[in-house]
This record gives C-alpha cells, sequence and structure tokens, in this order.
C-alpha cells in the first residue's frame, strides 16, 4: 500500500500510558490540517499514567464519525506488542500493522501475578492475518539520543503509508516537540522512516 494517491485513511495508534501515543496522533493530525485534509480523531485511555492502554483513531478526509469501525483501519500503529493484538480487531483484512516489539510489562507481569506472551510468538499471531513491520522503535529512539522518542521514531515508520507529505510532518514534528529536542526527534522520525521503506 503507498500512499499516493489516496487521502482518506484510517489510523489507530494503540500503546500504554507514557508512551507517547497522543503526541503521535498530534503530529499526524497537525500535519493532515495544515495540508488542508479534514481530520477526525478520538482518544480512549484508561489510567494512562499507570501504563494503562492508550488508543486514537484518526481519521483523514473522512466525512464519518470519529471511531473507525471494527476491520476500518488501513494501519494499525502499535507503540507496544501486545496492544496490536487488543486492537487487531480495528484493522481491514488488506491493513498493515508497524509494531514496536519492546513491551511494557505491567504491574500484574512485574509482580509475578502474570506472565507477559513471547513476544516472537505475538508477531507470529499477527503475520497469520496481515503484513507486519515489526521492529524494537525504543531502541532506534535511543540511538537518535533518547528512549523517549521512539513516538517519534513511530510516526516516521508509519509515514511511508500516511497521505501527507514527509516535509509537512517533519515540520510539525518541530512545533510540536520540546524545543530542544528538535534534532533528536527529527533524526528519530527519519530512522523509523527508513525502517518501513521498500
Amino acid at each position: 500500500m503507498s500512499a499516493e494517491g489516496i487521502s482518506k485513511f484510517d489510523l489507530v495508534i494503540a500503546g500504554v500510558g507514557g508512551q507517547g501515543t497522543i503526541l503521535a496522533s498530534d503530529i499526524i493530525g497537525k500535519a493532515a490540517v495544515k495540508e488542508n485534509m479534514s481530520v477526525r480523531a478520538a482518544e480512549t485511555h484508561g489510567m494512562a499514567q499507570r501504563g494503562g492502554s492508550v488508543v486514537n483513531h484518526i481519521r483523514l478526509d473522512c466525512e464519518l464519525g470519529s471511531m473507525i469501525p471494527m476491520k476500518g483501519a488501513d494501519v494499525l500503529l502499535a507503540l507496544e506488542p501486545s496492544e496490536a493484538l487488543r486492537y487487531l480487531e480495528f484493522l481491514s483484512d488488506d491493513g498493515i500493522i508497524i509494531v514496536n516489539t519492546d513491551p511494557i510489562l505491567p504491574v500484574t507481569v512485574t509482580s509475578g501475578l502474570c506472565t507477559y506472551p513471547d513476544v516472537d510468538a505475538i508477531i507470529a499471531k499477527l503475520e497469520e492475518s496481515h503484513k507486519v513491520k515489526a521492529f524494537n522503535a525504543t531502541e532506534l529512539a535511543k540511538e537518535a539520543g533518547h528512549p523517549q522518542s521512539m513516538n517519534v521514531v513511530m510516526v516516521g515508520a508509519v509515514s511511508n503509508y500516511l497521505p501527507v507529505s514527509v516535509d509537512t510532518l517533519v515540520e510539525c514534528v518541530r512545533e510540536l516537540v520540546p524545543q530542544k529536542t528538535i534534532a533528536i526527534n527529527v533524526k528519530a522520525f527519519e530512522m523509523g522512516r527508513y525502517v518501513t521503506q521498500g
């Protein structure tokens, strides 16, 4: 799937509290607005500050409601592997999953009450039904200069599919991240973009 020639585009971004899911959706939404697209967005988050599940729906050039229907999303952007499984039902049959393979272990796992599924098994399960681009975005963020830029790595990764120009996305990264982190975040964006090219 290429972004060229498409304008209507439905994206689900899933992660856990503290990963920067909302900033990622803000960058994409602002870039779309700059390119005169209509943007509808919806956020649902549970106990976001405590690592609870966070999901954002972003609909570009869509005249309908802000919530993406089941099997309606073009791309599922998962900032955490188990969250990709949790929101898989929103992805269309020919949709693409872009997933950060670095897990965030919930308290129930760290306290020994539960076990976290094997990440390779999660990816294998996703690959049974969809095309998957899986990589460790957290490691790329560290290489770019700071692990907290992982969300911008993921925006870079999805940029190859969005009907929005790269220049506009980078402009919005520069506008929305803290000023002293601009260089790190632009590098993070470029590293993420490189991973999903081709």
